[in-house]
């Protein structure tokens, strides 16, 4: 039965990744960038094969309770229950959830929890991934400013032993020159916010 349910929503579910671009032809797409969406791509498709059956089902019921369907339908049945239990004190019959309507807010209750646990699943989910995604781009933020640093290095290098150029001291490419220690950097930032 999970099955069925998972592979209906699967055909009826958005797509969370953009399609191509109708103007621009994937075969365009230089072949350095081309790696780096398939190595994206094969990322998001190892996530999907971890989840298990009762995650995507919490999912896909968390993907109906999020739309404004959802609530259209319960507010159409706490206006049905209401209408029927006054129907029924006007046709002279003793209603089954009198005002101030316990057994309905009992119910409402139960939803509330439900919806609340459902999304807090989903969320719980969704911030692993941000989680993995914020520690890529640290690591490639890190390696860019490592072969940047490594460039500045490198032409600094060549100013020095090209004959035309005058040599000079450039005390700001001398600073860019040393690399950036990710530990320091966070000690002045936890030390920097204590003090403010």
């Amino acid at each position: 039965m999970m099955r069925a349910a998972w592979a209906a929503f699967r055909m009826n579910a958005p797509r969370t990744l953009p399609a191509a671009s109708p103007e621009t032809p994937v075969d365009s797409v230089p072949e350095h960038i081309s790696q780096n969406i398939d190595g994206i791509l094969a990322f998001y498709r190892r996530e999907e094969q971890k989840i298990g059956d009762s995650q995507r089902l919490l999912e896909m019921v968390g993907g109906f309770m999020g739309r404004p369907s959802y609530l259209a339908s319960v507010v159409s049945f706490v206006a049905l229950w209401m209408f029927a239990n006054a129907l029924c004190k006007v046709f002279g019959f003793e209603p089954p959830d009198p005002p101030p309507f316990v057994w309905l807010q009992a119910i409402v209750s139960l939803g509330a929890l439900l919806t609340a646990t459902v999304v807090l699943i989903t969320q719980n989910r969704e911030a692993r991934l941000e989680a993995q995604r914020m520690e890529l781009e640290l690591q490639v933020n890190l390696l860019t400013e490592q072969k940047t640093t490594k460039l500045i290095h490198l032409l600094e290098e060549l100013r020095r032993d090209l004959p035309m150029v005058k040599d000079r001291h450039d005390p700001e490419s001398a600073a860019l020159q040393k690399p950036t220690v990710p530990k320091e950097l966070l000690a002045a930032l936890e030390e920097r916010r204590d003090k403010g």
